[in-house]
């Protein structure tokens, strides 16, 4: 058999996106909600503004001095939900054709999510 490659040949399509406003549906963070800074597609996580946070020990450097940093830490894109813009509320989220490209929609109310 030839050898296969193990890394994706395309971005798959995720339901987040950075600059989203996501909700947290599972975790000891759930009810929270906040602003994806990052989205990691290749390892299924993202980054969330102000969940998360997890105490980073750093060692100090000639500019920087060292001690205990809380930092935000990556979370499942499974435990996120994106917050419709209009309700506010979590909700799932649909691509649909629109003007010949594809537009995310909200599940539960059917508006573009930009």
């Amino acid at each position: 058999m030839a050898n296969k490659s193990t890394t994706k040949r395309f971005a798959p399509k995720l339901h987040v996106r950075k600059g989203d406003t996501v909700m947290v549906i599972a975790g000891d963070d759930k009810g929270k909600t906040g602003i994806v800074l990052q989205v990691f597609p290749d390892r299924n996580r993202a980054t969330v503004e102000g969940v998360n946070i997890v105490k980073k020990h750093v060692k100090a450097t000639q500019t920087e001095e060292g001690g205990i940093q809380e930092v935000e830490s990556t979370i499942h894109l499974s435990n996120l939900a994106v917050v419709d813009p209009k309700t506010g509320e979590p909700t799932r989220t649909g691509r649909r054709k629109e003007g010949g490209e594809s537009v995310r929609i909200s599940k539960k109310t059917g508006n573009i999510i930009k």
